[in-house]
Order: structure tokens, then sequence, then C-alpha cells
């Protein structure tokens, strides 16, 4: 300690021997010294001749006295309070021995030596005054300058604070790198973030730099940024006293001697790293250091919530699309959906729900779904859904009756699901089909299926009774003949016997000719319509005409047997029901479709809604024909009207 006092204090003496100011005032001191005792050398009064020269009555010495405030006050002003008061003290110490050894009048000597000495003294202090204002004034301006350049700091380091916590949007975050390079002095900044993988770096954006200086892509560990995103510690390059903790390659690319590269971390996880650079020697004290790691907090965060946001608005897109699309969907179903509460309140409908009930869409919302369902069918929905779909299971489709506004009653087929709100609110989703006509058709299937086997049985009944009525009981009499022949005494002749033989098989021919008519099989469609429409004529007198439209085209052995029968069953109506006189047969070859039409100008009749309720209603030849016409992917058409005759037609693909 005292080695270091003695060598600041050598250090000092050197400093000062050496200023030039030290000397001249010694040179002063001393010319004022022989000044003072000029009389020991030559005795020549020189000082006093100048004072009274210039008028001023004071003595020799006593002038001579007051000189030496001059060299008072230059090293008062040059070397501050300690040189004046230094210089103070070598001046006065040059004085007394003159009062004690020399002056005539002492008291006087030293009055004046004394008076000296105060105005020096306080020469001395107005000096160190001046210069501690002085001094302190610069400070003021210094700290003025400080204060300043803190407060543009906190200017900017506000609008970036506000730039990255108001925004969101990732891009915009990384805009405050312009901001950065104000906010730091320097040339250049740059932003790298990490990839998902925490592999590696991608430059995110950089400013003040050439564009391809800086790798788009490094490995954490590689270069002053992959360094810092490995340690997550920053790292200075450039300052005197800083050793580098990496040769950084990419430093030298950009032409950047200085920089300084910190961390981006948010939640314990590294984001990437933020390094702003100068290209000439820069020293980045604590400070600087500290104010970009917390710059750097504050982007890490803001980028950790945009990317949060980024997340979210991702999800809350895709929900958006999901809620359109089954909004679209909900709409757009062809099947009844409706959603109701626990209660029974019904919340949602959509346009198909509204046609199947009659009601609009602003009568059902708020309503409650016992205006549609009876009280059975209510039972059965609140067993079904509450006591199924509750419970966690799958409930089965079912069947149920529903009130429409009309009053009619539907029925239709429900799925029920259970949907939950995101506040934990459950509602019930019922998913319904109207099959009334379905149910209609099936039960009309049921029933035609039943006449259907009915009439078969009948019909066979009728060959059988046919055949034992006339065929049987004609061959018993031919049986009977024959053995009459044989006898000694025949009654009969073998002539008799051939003709007997003819008429039976003219019979069996006939019979079989009303089973499936040969003259379909041997000459085709037109020839078998035209002899159905003789055999109408010359049996029940009923006019009827065969019209052929359109070249005749070759269709299926299928198609014509189906045709065929269509035709001979409306010819046979005709003649059972319609109490017609004329009728007419047209079929017409169109294109690829061939369409067959049977008018008559009986007393027609009420024709169904459907042509599936025909059945039921005991039509069962117009249910075949229909039948036979859906085989084939034809059409019947019915148009009747009581005493307005009939026009059956029926069109087939060809």
């Amino acid at each position: 300690m005292a080695k270091e006092s003695s060598e600041k204090l050598t250090y000092l003496m050197v400093r000062v021997l050496r200023t030039p100011h030290l000397w001249i005032v010694t040179v002063i001191v001393a010319i004022l010294v022989v000044m003072h005792y000029h009389e020991l050398f030559t005795g020549a009064p020189a000082l006093e001749r100048i004072g009274s020269l210039l008028g001023l009555g004071l003595s020799r010495h006593t002038l001579e006295r007051i000189l030496f405030l001059i060299p008072v006050a230059y090293g008062a002003m040059v070397f501050g309070l300690g040189g004046g008061l230094s210089v103070l003290a070598l001046a006065a110490a040059a004085m007394l021995p003159r009062v004690f050894l020399i002056s005539s009048e002492p008291r006087e000597a030293l009055f004046e030596i004394g008076g000296v000495i105060f105005t020096g003294l306080l020469i001395v202090l107005l000096f160190d005054s001046l210069q501690k204002g002085k001094q302190r004034l610069s400070e003021l301006e210094a700290a003025h300058g400080m204060l300043n350049l803190q407060i543009k700091r906190l200017s900017m380091l506000h609008v970036i604070s506000g730039m990255v916590s108001r925004s969101l949007e990732l891009n915009q975050v990384l805009a405050v790198t312009e901001k950065l390079r104000q906010l730091m002095h320097t040339e250049a900044s740059w932003l790298y973030l990490c990839d998902e993988a925490k592999r590696k770096l991608r430059l995110a954006t950089s400013i003040g730099l050439p564009e391809a200086v800086l790798p788009e892509s490094l490995k954490l560990g590689e270069d002053v940024d992959g360094v810092v995103a490995q340690s997550r510690k920053p790292v200075v390059i450039g300052n005197p006293s800083t050793v580098s903790l990496v040769e950084s390659a990419s430093l030298n690319r950009t032409g950047l001697q200085s920089a300084l590269v910190v961390p981006l971390t948010a939640k314990g996880e590294i984001l990437g790293t933020l390094g702003v650079g100068s290209p000439g020697k820069r020293n980045f004290p604590q400070d600087d250091v500290d104010l970009l790691h917390a710059i750097a907090d504050q982007i890490s965060m803001a980028i950790d919530n945009a990317r949060l946001y980024e997340r979210e608005r991702s999800v809350a897109e895709a929900l958006r699309v999901s809620e359109r699309n089954y909004r679209e969907l909900f709409e757009r179903a062809s099947d009844a959906i409706w959603v109701h509460d626990l209660d029974g309140r019904i919340l949602a409908v959509n346009s198909a729900f509204e046609r199947l009930t009659g009601y609009d869409r602003n009568s059902l919302l708020g309503s409650y779904v016992s205006i549609l369902l009876s009280s059975y069918g209510l039972s059965k929905i609140d067993k079904q859904a509450h006591d199924v779909v509750l419970r966690g299971e799958t409930a089965m489709p079912y069947e149920q009756e529903l009130i429409k506004k009309d009053k009619s009653v539907a029925t239709i087929q429900i799925g029920t699901s259970l949907i939950t709100s995101d506040d934990g609110h459950r509602f019930f989703q019922h998913m319904a089909r109207d099959v009334t006509e379905e149910k209609k058709i099936q039960d009309n299937l049921r029933f035609y299926a039943q006449q259907v086997g009915q009439a078969q049985e009948a019909e066979r009944k009728r060959i059988a009774r046919e055949l034992h009525d006339e065929t049987a009981q004609a061959l018993v009499a031919v049986l009977r003949n024959l053995e009459d022949l044989a006898s000694d005494h025949p009654q009969f002749t073998i002539k008799d016997m051939r003709e007997q033989v003819r008429s039976i098989l003219k019979g069996v021919r006939q019979f079989s000719q009303q089973l499936r008519p040969s003259i379909l099989d041997d000459l085709g469609l037109l020839p078998a319509v035209r002899w159905l429409a003789s055999e109408l004529m010359k049996n029940y007198s009923i006019a009827t005409d065969v019209k052929v439209v359109g070249e005749p085209h070759q269709i299926s052995s299928d198609a014509e047997l189906m045709l065929f029968r269509i035709i001979q069953e409306a010819l046979n109506n005709v003649q059972k029901h319609s109490k017609a006189n004329r009728a007419c047969v047209t079929l017409e070859f169109i294109g690829h479709v061939t369409k067959a039409t049977v008018s008559d100008d009986g007393k027609g009749f009420e024709t169904p809604g459907r042509v599936d309720d025909l059945a039921r209603s005991g039509k069962l030849g117009l249910t075949g024909m229909q039948e036979r016409a859906e085989l084939l992917g034809g059409n019947l058409i019915i148009d009747s009207k009581p005493g307005k005759g009939t026009i059956l037609t029926v069109e087939l693909p060809l």
C-alpha cells in the first residue's frame, strides 16, 4: 500500500515538473524576489520611480509585495487550490525576511505582507470557486448529455417495448430489429430463430447487412449465434478487455469487428439469438449487455406469444372451417335435423326439418318438441334418447310418428346423438328421415304379394278346374269310346273318335295360347299385339286398332314378353272393366325408347294418388303392369277420369 502511494506521488511529481506552468510561476517569483531585494545588489530604486510615475503613491516595496499576487493568481488558475496556496506560501516566505532583516518600518511592512497574503488567499479561493464551478458546469453538461442519451434510449426502448407487447404477429415482432439498431447505435442487427426440433437456427431477419452475408441456417454450436444458442450466454466480440469465446468466420465475412449477441429464451426453452454489430472497434459495456438482454427477454416473450397466437389462430381457423362445414352440412342435409336441450326446447333446425314439419324456423325455435310428437312418440323418444344416449350408449335408429303443422301424421326414422358444448351443457341432436311413403310402399308390397299369391292360387285352381272339367272329361269320354270300340257291337266309329281327339287338341291349344301365345315366339311383338286386338274384336266385339309410329327396332326377348304382357293385361282390363266400344294400341319406336299406349272410350275410374296404392285399392292388374315396367327400368303412366275413358302409357328404354 505504501509502495503504491509512493509510486503515485512520484508519478504526480514527475508530471508536475514536466508542465511549463510550474517553471513560468517559478521564474515570475524569482524575478519578484530579485526586485524585492534589489538594493542588496545595486541599490537602485527602480520600482519606486515607476510607482511615482504612475501616481499610485505607493512605496517601492509596497508595489513589489502587490506584484507577488500575480504568480499567486497564475498558480491558482493553473494548479487550483493547492497550487495557489503553495505559491502564496512561497511568496510570503520570500517577503517576510525583509521585514525582520532589512525594512526600516517593519510594522508597516508586516501589515502590507498580511494584506497581500489575505488578498492572495481571496484570489486563490476565488479561482478555486471558479474552477470548481466550471468543473461542476462541465459535469452538469456531461450529465445532461448522458441524461438526454438515456432519455432517447428510454424513448426508443419504450417504442420497442410497445411494438413487441402490442403485436401478436411474428412479422411485426421481427420488425423491432430496425429500432434496435438505432437504440444500440450500431450499424447492423439480426435475429435467428430455432426450428421446431431445436437443432438449427434459421435467419429470421437482418438489418444493415448485405443480402446473403449471414448464413441462412446454423447448427447449434456453429459460429457466434450457434454458441450463444447452445450455451444460452451472451457473447461480446471486439472489447479490448474481452477475449472472444469463438473465432467467428461469419463476422469476418460481414466485415463487422465488434458484435454483441444474446440468447432468446422463454419458459426455459431457447427460441433463437439476437445480435448487433459495428464495422469498427466498439466497446460494449455491461450496461449495453444488460440492455440488449432485457430487450431480448421482451422479444422472446413476444415471439412465444406470437407463435402461441399463430397456433391458436390456426386452431380457431380450423374450428371456424369445421363449424362452417358443419353448418353447411347441417343446412344442406337431405335428412331433417333438429337440436333440443334436455327439457325438449328446440334450439336449432335445418331446412329439411322445416319442409318435413311444415313449420317455419322462427315458429320452431324456442318451442318444445312436444308440439310435433304424440304422447306415445314423446315417451318413446324420451326412452330412446334419455335412457340410452345419456348412458353413453349408441341408440339404434327407431321409428315414430310426427305430427305436422297441417295435423297430418308422418312416420319418421330417427337417429339420436348427444352433443356437449364448451361450457359443459348437453343437447340432443336428432336426424330424421320421412319413411311414410316407404312404409306405404312396403305395406302395399306386402298386400300385393298377398294378393298375387291369392291370384296365383286362384289361377291354379282355374287351370286345374278347366283341365278337370273339360280336358279330363273329354279324355275320359275318349277312353270309354275306345273301350266301346273294342267291344263286339261298337256304337262309335274310328271317325267319331278322330273328331273327339281333334276337338280335345283344339281346346288344349287354345288353353296353351292363353297361357303363352306361340305367335310371340314365332313372329314377334307386332304380330302378337295385332293377334290380341283381333281376339278382342272377335270374342268381345270391341273394335281395336293397332298403330305403329317410327321404324320398329329390335328389343330383347324379355322386354318383348314384358311389353306384351302389359298390353295383354291392359286389353283384358278394357274387356272386363271399361265397357268400352273402341280401343287403340299405339307402339312408338323413337330413338332409344319404346313406348306403348293403350286407350279406350270406356267409363274410366278415379286414379289413386300414387301408382303404388293400386294394390291396396284392388287394382292388381295395374300393379302388375307397374312392376313389369319397373323391372325393365321403365315407367307406367295412367290417365283416367270417370266417364272419360282411360289412357295407359308405358315407356321402356332400349
